[in-house]
C-alpha cells in the first residue's frame, strides 16, 4: 500500500467513525466527565467519544480524503496523523491531560487505539515515502517513443 492509498483509507475510517459516533444506538453511556455531554459516552461500547471528538474524526476522514488527490499532501497528512495521534496517545496517559481539558475523552481504549494509528502513519508519513520514491525511479519511462 503507498501513501496515497493510506490517504484514502484512513479518510474513509476516519469519516465512518466520526459519523458512527453521531448515531446513539452505537453509543454505550460513558461514566468519564467531559465538559461537553453531546454525543457523550462510548463507540461500540470500546472507545469514549463525545460530539467534538466526532467532529475530529469527521475532519481527519475529510482532510485524508482531499490528501489522497496528490502524494506530497498524502505524505503531509501521514505525518500530520503520525504527529497527533502520538500526542494524544502520551496525552491519554496522564489523568490531568486524558480528557483534553475536559473536551473530549481520550483514555481506556484510545491510548492504544491512538498508538496503533500513530504507529501506522509515522510508517506511510516518514518511511514507505523513500520505497515510493525508489519504485518510481526503478520503473522504464511508460512513454511511446516518438513515431517518425
Amino acid at each position: 500500500m503507498y501513501t496515497r492509498t493510506f490517504a484514502l483509507v484512513f479518510g474513509i475510517v476516519f469519516l465512518v467513525v466520526g459519523i458512527a459516533g453521531f448515531i446513539p444506538g452505537l453509543l454505550v453511556p460513558s461514566p468519564q466527565p467531559a465538559a461537553i455531554h453531546a454525543m457523550d459516552g462510548r463507540l461500540f461500547g470500546l472507545f469514549p467519544v463525545n460530539a467534538l471528538h466526532s467532529l475530529v474524526h469527521a475532519a481527519f476522514g475529510v482532510y485524508g480524503l482531499i490528501a489522497y488527490r496528490s502524494l506530497n499532501a498524502s505524505l503531509i497528512y501521514a505525518r500530520v496523523v503520525a504527529i497527533a495521534y502520538a500526542v494524544l496517545t502520551v496525552m491519554g496517559l496522564f489523568p490531568v491531560l486524558n480528557t483534553v481539558f475536559g473536551l473530549m475523552p481520550i483514555a481506556g481504549n484510545d491510548i492504544w487505539l491512538h498508538l496503533l494509528l500513530a504507529v501506522i502513519a509515522a510508517y506511510f508519513g516518514f518511511f514507505a515515502v523513500t520505497r515510493e520514491s525508489a519504485t518510481a525511479a526503478d520503473e522504464p519511462s511508460r512513454r511511446r517513443a516518438p513515431v517518425r
